[in-house]
């Protein structure tokens, strides 16, 4: 009688005794782990304008690509999420499969840079980073490749420079701003960016990143953590973890001119698929773009939602598009290692076959 009653006591101390003992061993992996690097890549500077570098990585194979891949990423947060460790790098398996990439490093804006805006990010940094491009390669058309708000970018851009742009990649682009089915859209539709502009002059990386956690916030805030537990005594697991969530919360500052654009442009009015939208004195008009298009979708992405993605080869000129859709997250398609085994043989598919 009295062993029945000791049973699950025993159980649970031996239990509290497991898991004591992966905590000891868990402090022990974090005290050897390495602080994560931004970036791990082979890489040089080739042009740098205020806060803006622009660099071009060392390539992995003899004879890459003709043409230059130039990546333009969003500001809200770091390119090096592409590129976070040897082994698990978006950046470095696109190299070894003949890609010639270079990657625009936004910078973090500081107060000074309050008024810069879309047309200075558009028609002056990214004008100036495909020249450097073109220069340093000798090419004449570079191969774009956006990602999430340096995609809407990379898409603009193209509209009103065709002639430096050969090929378009989209990937988790938010292009149509109408669909209400993800919480950041509904936010975007309800922001008075006017008033925080004016308030705080730029808004803060931290402002934005306590609104990104609030998108899932049980998942973000709380799940990964306990999650995490099981997982201290793995050293991979922990150096993979800290990696990430160090590239999470490094988050820039937006120039409050173009969170303000953006903003009332975009998320307000749905100016870009309306074709009402202007950088400085130029209507952007997306018949422009007659280029290949390879528009890439994330299923399961929580930030941009397939509905605004979907309508972009339907509103470009060109008669050579597609769009392709993954099972993944938006950013699981870099950071996972099977989301990266599907992506890359279709994106270096796309730019060999238009490379010519």
């Amino acid at each position: 009688m009295f062993e029945e009653l000791f049973t699950i006591p025993k159980k649970n101390i031996q239990d509290a005794l497991e898991s004591q003992q992966r905590l000891i061993k868990g402090i022990e992996t974090l005290t050897k782990l390495e602080r994560p690097k931004g970036g791990v890549s082979e890489k040089e500077v080739i042009y740098a304008e205020d806060k803006l570098v622009l660099y071009h990585f060392k390539p992995k194979v003899k004879r890459p690509l003709k043409t230059p891949t130039l990546i333009s990423y969003a500001l809200v947060n770091k390119y090096y999420m592409l590129d976070l460790q040897e082994g698990n790098s978006f950046v470095e398996d696109m190299l070894n499969a003949g890609a010639d990439l270079y990657v625009i490093d936004w910078g973090y804006p500081t107060k000074d840079d309050m008024y810069i805006t879309m047309e200075d990010y558009i028609q002056g940094y990214m004008r100036n980073c495909v020249e450097a491009v073109l220069d340093h390669s000798g090419a004449d058309k570079i191969n774009f490749f956006g990602i999430c708000q340096g995609a809407n970018f990379a898409t603009i851009f193209t509209a009103l420079n065709p002639d430096l742009v050969k090929n378009l990649v989209t990937v988790v682009a938010p292009i149509d701003f109408s669909p209400c089915d993800k919480l950041l859209f509904q936010w975007g539709k309800y922001m008075d960016a006017d008033s925080m502009v004016e308030a705080y002059g730029n808004l803060s990386g931290e402002v934005m990143n306590n609104g990104f956690l609030l998108l899932s916030p049980i998942k973000l805030t709380t799940n990964k953590y306990l999650d995490l537990i099981d997982k201290l005594d793995n050293e991979k697991a922990m150096t993979n973890f800290l990696a990430l969530e160090s590239w999470i919360f490094d988050s820039p500052a937006q120039a409050g001119a173009t969170i303000r654009q953006f903003t009332n442009d975009m998320y307000h009015d749905n100016k870009l698929v309306k074709g009402e939208l202007k950088i400085g004195d130029e209507t952007v008009n997306l018949k422009n773009i007659k280029q290949p298009l390879l528009n890439i979708i994330a299923n399961r992405d929580d930030q941009v939602p397939t509905l605004a993605s979907e309508p972009l080869p339907k509103l470009v000129g060109s008669k050579d598009t597609e769009t392709v859709y993954y099972d993944s997250g938006h950013i699981g398609l870099f950071v996972s290692k099977r989301s990266r085994q599907q992506v890359i043989p279709k994106l270096m598919d796309f730019y060999k076959t238009h490379d010519e």
